[in-house]
């Protein structure tokens, strides 16, 4: 289990990295307010940007145990937030790496969060995520599930996920865009590049974003943590990197989850081949009842425990 000594820390610092050029023609200046009380002015949009890059929150330890820093990836729809602390208020695994001996840094990803994103085109708009698609998406409850008035939801029976405070958990939902996977992919491999040797812990989406930047960059990745991945590599070649997955529970409620979890499984059946794989199944290990967000669930810590557990064994 991490420890809960007291942390020294060296540094707390930001920065952006990646994005590419951009630029907006032709677009029709706008007369509107822009400071209450006050003239409209002119709002000319038409010009110069850059777009695609990432924000990063970057924690130093005084005394790191390991000399590698971990890059903290979230999911789809949602930003680096999910890492920083759980709904209940619980530590967030950004408190539990950095108490284990590691540096971490929080990513949001291009057009998430502190990473700005543009409209280049009203045929380029995101996507947005209800509360009723995300209590059964993931696997909070069944489908149909979710109701506006907290006492009527129907969770599923044992769940871990604190479902008290789930409509504070739902103020994190950003947009998402759904065809901008190459963006996203090259500002990943933006960072691990300015980084450099580094540990990549990635869920959901992020999980399929960490394998495919370990394949592109194998010399930069020296362990990979994919928490319930999505989205595949089409090969599972070049990375040489220990490899782990972590599954949660109530899978077998959802016909879309039991798709992601095959693929998922063929992916590490072939890249276990040719690199060490692990795989910690909850249910398995007698540990019932995690949500798809296995870090902000009531039993995070031991979850936490059980990866640092091996991330030690695999850099000692």
């Amino acid at each position: 289990m991490p420890s809960t000594a007291p942390l020294s820390l060296r540094s707390i610092r930001s920065f952006y990295v990646g994005g590419s050029p951009h630029q907006i023609r032709n677009t029709p200046i706008e007369t509107r307010h822009v400071v209450p009380d006050a003239e409209p002015r002119a709002i000319d949009m038409n010009g110069s940007y850059t777009v695609g890059q990432i924000y990063v929150q970057e924690y130093r330890l005084a005394n790191p145990r390991h000399p590698y820093p971990v890059l903290l990836w979230h999911g789809g729809g949602m930003c680096g937030s999910q890492w920083e602390a759980t709904p209940d208020q619980q530590d967030g695994w950004l408190w539990l790496l950095l108490q284990s001996g590691f540096d971490v840094m929080i990513a949001d990803g291009p057009e998430r969060g502190r990473s700005s994103w543009l409209l280049a085109s009203q045929d380029d708009l995101p996507v947005y995520r209800s509360k009723e698609e995300a209590w059964s998406l993931f696997r909070i409850g069944p489908a149909g599930g979710y109701a506006a008035e907290p006492a009527q939801r129907n969770a599923f029976a044992g769940q871990q996920f604190p479902c008290d405070a789930f409509d504070d958990f739902s103020k994190q939902f950003v947009p998402r865009w759904t065809d901008h996977m190459a963006l996203e992919q090259q500002a990943y491999e933006a960072l691990v590049s300015r980084i450099g040797p580094c540990i990549l812990i990635g869920h959901s989406q992020g999980g399929g974003y960490a394998l495919r930047v370990a394949q592109r960059l194998p010399s930069h990745v020296k362990a990979v943590v994919a928490l319930e991945p999505t989205g595949m590599p089409d090969t599972s070649h070049c990375s040489q990197a220990p490899h782990l997955a972590i599954w949660g529970d109530h899978i077998e409620h959802s016909p879309l989850w039991q798709s992601y979890r095959k693929t998922a499984d063929a992916f590490w059946q072939r890249l276990g081949q040719t690199t060490h794989t692990a795989l910690i199944d909850l249910p398995r290990q007698e540990i019932h009842g995690n949500s798809h967000f296995l870090m902000l669930d009531r039993n995070t810590r031991q979850i936490a425990g059980l990866m640092c557990q091996w991330l030690h064994a695999q850099l000692a």
